[in-house]
Parts: structure tokens; C-alpha cells; sequence
């Protein structure tokens, strides 16, 4: 009898310590470090795919800004309770110009760069616009173009609504990785 009052003490007190940790450990994580997100839809194909089970990593841009090619889930500029996860193609004071679905970026020193993209699924070649980014704006493209709303249709998006970048893909399992999305080839 007196074994099982002190099991059950060690296992209380055990569910205490873990408790403990959560609250300590990984629910600050999950708040300001990490936080997971389940894509929806096709519009980032063949890079995600519908129902990729994903972790943002919410802390780096606090210190860097987001780069060219890097993989951003933001909250949608139109409705804040809305998160999309697309490709960052133009950065601040750039200009993008998308020429029949070919994308040429000028950089703030005047210096022109027609992109490389390697990653699209399908070309959107009847698409043809100019949009001049402000200090804070970022120019957002679905690796999916004729399936993807971003950029070309809600324009430029702020910087303030960049959550975070793909760190991880956990699921599925079979496509599993860090730094999923990123690319090889520089810009």
C-alpha cells in the first residue's frame, strides 16, 4: 500500500515537472520562435503541395530582413485572419517587371537581373505588369503561377506581414527536410 501512494506521488510529481516545461519550454517556443503551418491548396506546386505539414521559423527576421527566393508565410494584406505562404521575388525600392510571364527585377542601384526560376510549375505567360515597391514592400509570387493570387492581383506586400520563413517540412515524411523551397541557383 505504501509503494503505490509513493508511485503515485512520483507520477504526479512527474506531470508537474512536464507541466512545467511546457509552459516553460515549449509554449514560449511555439509563441515567439516557431510556429507550424499546413499548406492549402496548389499554388506553390511542385515546391509544396496541399496538406504539407510545415514549421516557420518567426524569429530570424526580427534580426535580418527577408532575402530574394526565400520560401514567407504572411498574413493576407486584404484579410489579416487569412495566412498565405509564397516566394519573395522583389525586395524594397525594387522594381518587378513580368514581361509575358518572364521576370525582371531592377534593383535600387538601376541594375537590371531577368530571374531564373527554376522552381515554377507553369508559366504564366499572359500575365505582363510593372509594380514599383515602396521601403517596406515585398513583391510575392506563387511558384504555381496561373494558381496562385498574390502580387500581380493584391499588389505588393507590406513587410510588417511577413510571419516568418519555411524552416521545416515534417510531413509528408517522405519529402521531409530543412529548408525546404530554398534555392540553389542565386539571383
Amino acid at each position: 500500500m505504501h509503494t503505490m501512494q509513493n508511485e503515485s506521488r512520483g507520477l504526479l510529481k512527474d506531470l508537474a515537472i512536464l507541466a512545467l516545461l511546457v509552459v516553460v519550454v515549449v509554449l514560449p517556443l511555439r509563441l515567439f520562435v516557431v510556429s507550424p503551418f499546413v499548406v492549402d491548396g496548389e499554388s506553390m506546386h511542385p515546391t509544396f503541395e496541399n496538406l504539407d505539414y510545415l514549421i516557420v521559423d518567426e524569429i530570424s527576421y526580427r534580426f535580418r530582413t527577408p532575402a530574394r527566393g526565400d520560401v514567407v508565410v504572411f498574413r493576407y494584406p486584404n484579410d489579416p485572419s487569412i495566412f498565405y505562404i509564397k516566394r519573395v521575388i522583389g525586395l524594397p525600392g525594387e522594381t518587378i517587371a513580368i514581361n509575358h510571364g518572364t521576370v525582371t527585377v531592377t534593383k535600387v542601384d538601376g541594375t537590371e537581373k531577368t530571374l531564373s526560376e527554376p522552381y515554377i510549375a507553369v508559366e504564366d505567360a499572359t500575365y505582363t505588369k510593372v509594380t514599383m515597391l515602396g521601403n517596406d514592400e515585398y513583391f510575392v509570387l506563387g511558384d504555381n503561377r496561373p494558381n496562385s493570387s498574390d502580387s500581380r492581383m493584391w499588389g505588393p506586400l507590406p513587410a510588417k506581414d511577413i510571419i516568418g520563413y519555411v524552416f521545416l517540412r515534417l510531413l509528408p515524411i517522405s519529402n521531409a527536410g530543412y529548408l525546404p523551397g530554398t534555392i540553389t541557383t542565386p539571383y
